[in-house]
């Protein structure tokens, strides 16, 4: 089984049980046994924020193992599409971005669950074929602030193609995390639904979706016997004024 790509600029957090040395993750939680990279036509880069290399429930690596064209890249930000992905060449304009704006895909005229986007946030015409010659697919990995830097950081992302989801059902995390909004999912359920849906293969979404929920599955399984794996709450920054003394 391959390993995904990767460059490392943060700090792995003190690990509390062995780790497998190919997802990372605490042992009792590796599901990589049941792993094997699918081949695909498109390709995926996931850009994951230093801050968000969460060992135990996190997943953009998790999803990265899953294909075969897959990188994944730990930083802040890369001078191109082509750099990040570890290339010479790469054009931006045939990639999507899995887009962070306002715009939601049940606030446009369609039903379907992913959704290409013009700069204004409105339904880009001719959506067949956009989706169509899209070659690959940016996914940013990270709390909402945190994928909003990647963004920012990154500019040229304005380049690529805009892409938003409207998923039928919501995360599979339940109440393990809470997303800031209804259509907000997992890396590696984002990952199964475009790809699958730009791809036209419903296997990918099944597979990838099996796999986090055996990941969830052993989580709960094993929370009691090791509770140094439940997540530690996110630091919120207090914006509150400090009384002059």
């Amino acid at each position: 089984m391959s390993k995904p790509s990767e460059v490392e600029d943060g700090v792995a957090p003190a690990a509390a049980a062995p780790d497998c040395p190919q997802c990372h993750k605490p042992l009792p939680l590796c599901v990589c046994d049941g792993v094997t990279p699918i081949e695909s036509r498109i390709e995926l880069l996931i850009l994951q924020h230093p801050q968000e290399q969460d060992r135990t429930l996190g997943t953009a690596r998790l999803a990265a193992m899953h294909f075969e064209k897959a990188v994944l890249k730990i930083g802040l930000s890369w001078p191109s599409l082509a750099r990040a992905l570890g290339r010479t060449v790469a054009d931006p304009s045939r990639w999507a971005v899995l887009y962070l704006g306002s715009a939601k895909a049940a606030d446009l005229e369609t039903t379907a669950e992913v959704v290409a986007i013009n700069r204004k946030g409105e339904l880009a015409e001719n959506q067949r074929s956009i989706l169509r010659g899209i070659e690959g697919v940016v996914l940013l990995d990270g709390s909402w602030s945190q994928a909003k830097a990647l963004w920012w950081r990154n500019p040229w992302m304005l380049k690529c193609q805009r892409l938003i989801l409207g998923p039928s059902h919501p995360s599979r995390y339940g109440k393990l995390r809470r997303e800031p909004r209804r259509d907000g999912l997992s890396t590696i359920e984002a990952a199964g639904l475009v790809l699958s849906r730009l791809e036209g293969r419903p296997d990918i979404a099944e597979t990838l979706n099996s796999s986090f929920m055996q990941m969830l599955k052993r989580y709960r399984e094993v929370l009691e016997e090791l509770p140094s794996l439940a997540p530690k709450p996110r630091p919120r920054r207090d914006f509150r004024r400090r009384r002059k003394s």
